[in-house]
């Protein structure tokens, strides 16, 4: 198996979260660890899951209305810490930063808002900053870390989970890592249209 890993620890930070039951399952029952903020971590342990607050890593609540809720050292370098390089594992040691092996994303949702005909206040909170930059650390870290970067990805994880376990292989990462900058990009060509037209 190509450069096989294992997932221990999962960091879940979704706008809709139809269609996460049967992965956090999955998950759960191959004993994958949650972590997750506000409304995906309280329909987490509603369904009977434990689940970390992000705040309970960082140290620091959501602030500025949720603008500012995963946007941290401990969660980021959780994300970009390379597991084969000495120094990265040193600074996360001394900076008691954990893993974090596997991150599933879903946006907030900006079109829709934008074709919903509401406010330009409205739109411009649906511009999703933490998600988005989970992302892409994920996708760049993608040797050591699965990104599942929309809701579309659910069900590709949960069959990987299916033939494997709670394991996935450099291809299988990297393709994560492609759907990724896939999102992100997409993601950002529509803000952009919308602040050019406006």
């Amino acid at each position: 198996m190509a450069e096989a890993k294992k997932i221990k620890t999962a960091l879940i930070s979704v706008f809709h979260k139809d269609g996460l039951e049967e992965l956090l399952k999955k998950l759960n029952d191959e004993g994958v660890k949650f972590l997750s903020t506000g409304g995906t971590q309280t329909f987490i342990e509603s369904l009977g899951y434990e689940c970390q607050k992000v705040e309970d890593v960082t140290t620091y609540p959501s602030i500025l209305g949720g603008r500012v809720k995963t946007l941290h050292p401990k969660v980021f370098g959780g994300i970009l810490g390379r597991r084969d390089n000495e120094g990265d594992r040193e600074q996360m040691a001394k900076y008691e930063i954990p893993e974090i092996d596997l991150v599933v994303v879903d946006l907030y949702p900006f079109e829709q808002t934008v074709a919903s005909g509401a406010s330009e206040a409205d739109i411009i909170e649906k511009i999703d900053i933490g998600g988005i930059s989970l992302i892409r650390a994920g996708a760049k870290n993608f040797k050591d870390v699965v990104i599942v970067p929309s809701k579309a990805e659910y069900s590709v994880l949960l069959d990987i989970l299916n033939k494997k376990g709670a394991q996935t292989d450099l291809e299988d990462r990297r393709m994560f890592a492609t759907r990724a900058f896939g999102v992100s990009s997409h993601y950002d060509t529509a803000i952009h249209g919308w602040f050019a037209k406006n």
